[in-house]
């Protein structure tokens, strides 16, 4: 079955849609790359902030995480990596304990092991997976299944050009030295962004969503991983600084239209100064003048919008209202 998409019983009954969602990277490291001695990822032509889609679900995965639920990508216990091998087997022994059932059927995966995995695994319902299949045959060549994930975002980026920072850091740790006495000191840069709003575009496939069984309710429990998630998620030294800005998702009554990136209908307006000398929400306007004429000329074909933005945004342009279509303002906090 290499290649082939694993099949879900269960149909979920959302629309197809866009995501819009932002925030701010404030004097912090958002995405570090490892190849550049993990200095914030940056589209140097641009002079703007890279943020991966990866790092981004991590955010909702570990909100999954703190909440009781289990997720599909994970670490051990004692923190180690867990492989997509090892965790397919990990669930599999745990769906023997819960239904005194085998998840093989000969060489095949059994229907009822992989439903069991999309109704237990929210992860999988949003974002997909891969399964690594191995023969038990000896020489055989092993094999991969494929949740296809109805949700995907693309990289996220800065809206604008901006300044990034390094220092000189230094850590003392006791009992380092030549038998374990005294102290060791060890030095590194830091490297930060001075500001940052970034920017994400994500799609919600009516089609890929049937098979993995995705729901309206898991779709709003993504939306609060979005915005609760990263106030949780970005509490380490590195990612300290981060703050959710604006939500916007968009239903379509029926297949999708060429909106295109909605991140194209905004520009950041700096109050004075230029736009690498912002510091904070309050030195700019966000203007969405451009997304709200994009927004018009398909509002025939859009079926709701949900929406939520920060107080201390200032957004102009954007009249929602004035389209005539039901929108559902998010309650957060």
């Amino acid at each position: 079955m290499t290649g082939e998409r694993i099949p879900a019983s269960e149909e979920g009954k959302v629309a197809n849609g866009e995501i819009l969602y932002l925030y701010e990277a404030k004097d912090t490291n958002p995405n570090g790359d490892p190849d550049s001695e993990n200095r914030p990822r940056m589209d140097h032509v641009a002079g703007r902030i890279l943020v991966s889609d990866v790092r981004l679900k991590r955010y909702v995965r570990e909100y999954l995480l703190n909440r009781g639920e289990d997720v599909w990508v994970r670490l051990k216990e004692d923190g180690s990596r867990l492989d997509a091998d090892g965790r397919r087997k990990e669930l599999e022994g745990l769906y023997q304990q819960e239904t005194k059932r085998d998840a093989w059927k000969g060489k095949e995966l059994t229907q009822e092991f992989l439903d069991w995995l999309t109704r237990r695994l929210r992860d999988i319902r949003l974002f997909g997976a891969v399964l690594p299949i191995k023969s038990e045959e000896e020489g055989a060549k092993g094999g991969t299944g494929q949740f296809v994930g109805p949700v995907q975002f693309d990289w996220g980026y800065s809206l604008h050009p901006v300044e990034v920072y390094s220092s000189r850091i230094s850590s003392v740790f006791a009992g380092r030295t030549e038998g374990g006495k005294g102290q060791h000191g060890t030095f590194g840069l830091d490297h930060r962004v001075r500001y940052a709003l970034i920017g994400f575009w994500g799609r919600i496939s009516r089609h890929r969503a049937k098979p993995v069984g995705l729901t309206e309710e898991d779709l709003e429990v993504l939306e609060r991983g979005l915005l609760e998630g990263l106030l949780e998620g970005a509490t380490t030294r590195s990612k300290v600084g981060q703050t959710p800005r604006l939500y916007l998702r968009l239903d379509w009554k029926g297949g999708f239209k060429p909106l295109g990136d909605p991140r194209d209908g905004l520009r950041v307006q700096p109050k004075q100064g230029s736009l690498e000398a912002i510091r904070q929400v309050g030195d700019y306007r966000l203007d969405a003048t451009r997304l709200q004429r994009a927004l018009e000329r398909y509002k025939d074909h859009i079926a709701r919008i949900r929406y939520w933005a920060h107080e201390d945004l200032e957004v102009e342009g954007l009249d929602l209202p004035r389209l005539g279509v039901p929108v559902e303002p998010l309650v957060w906090p």
